[in-house]
């Protein structure tokens, strides 16, 4: 496979805006830098969102942490990862108001498209709002450089009027991202392998209660009732995955998930009654 050219120069940007890049939302959003863009470190992830149903392009860990805190957010609607400060002259003219050199290809000397790594769709109470956010180490906010970067990020947004904001590690709640990534495989029925959603039900009908008054670990909970359905061991674990992944059983999130553990359920929604997004079907 050839490698993707990743050079900035006026073609490439021309090139990404004919392909719709930092263009659309939700499942029709493109993000401006895809993975392959940028020369790997082995940090980077290509994950399909629940919100949106298509796959993002997460460039660090933390991206990553951050994106999964907010696809499990109920209150989050859209997410759009690597989004464009465009049109290219207002960067360029904002670093000249603050007297900062504007971000440049190392190699063709040309600017680049300044990006912000989230552009999220929020609901406050009766009202939706955008919010922009800047994902960074705390270590690198010592950078003299990265300051000004960020100080051009916040001047761009701030003339739109969109709440703007750096969330660091220490800002992310590292447990609950650990949980959700641990879940996130596992929302449709079809991540299921082999099970229809009437197998799912007979699963979350015998696994409730020895979940609810037992107190075994979730994965020996799981094996046995593998055993008593007759199922291929490690189905009813994918269930229970499952079951939390759409908040059939709630659990405090901010507490590690170990199915070596016993799991301590807050509360637990009957199939039957779920609706939207929780639907079994």
């Amino acid at each position: 496979m050839a490698k993707r050219k990743r050079d900035t120069t006026a073609a490439t940007i021309k090139n990404r805006l004919k392909e719709g890049r930092g263009q659309g939302k939700g499942a029709n959003y493109s993000p401006w830098i895809h993975i392959q863009d940028v020369p790997s470190q082995g940090l980077s992830s290509r994950i399909k969102g629940w919100k949106t149903d298509r796959v993002h392009h997460l460039l660090s860990e933390l991206e990553t942490s951050f994106f999964y805190v907010l696809d499990w957010s109920p209150v989050v609607l859209d997410i759009r990862e690597q989004f464009p400060l465009l049109p290219l002259k207002e960067t360029l003219a904002i670093a000249e108001q603050c007297g900062v050199n504007h971000p440049t290809d190392p190699r063709t000397k040309e600017p680049v498209v300044m990006t912000t790594d989230f552009q999220v769709t929020v609901q406050q109470k009766t009202k939706i709002v955008e919010q922009a956010r800047a994902i960074k180490c705390v270590k690198d906010l010592q950078s003299q450089r990265n300051l000004e970067k960020l100080e051009i990020e916040r001047c761009y947004w701030k003339q739109r009027g969109i709440d703007w904001g750096i969330v660091t590690e220490r800002d992310i709640p590292g447990t609950v991202a650990e949980n959700v990534k641990w879940l996130h495989p596992f929302l449709h029925v079809t991540d299921l392998p082999s099970l229809t959603s009437h197998d799912v039900l007979r699963i979350f009908t015998v696994m409730t209660p020895l979940v609810l008054q037992s107190q075994d670990s979730l994965a020996d909970i799981a094996a046995i009732c593998d055993d008593q359905l007759g199922l291929v061991h490690g189905l009813s674990l994918s269930v229970a995955r499952h079951l939390l992944a759409n908040r059939f059983w709630r659990v405090d999130m901010h507490q590690p998930i170990h199915p070596n553990r016993r799991l301590m359920l807050s509360s637990v929604m009957p199939i039957e009654t779920a609706q939207g997004g929780e639907e079994i079907a």
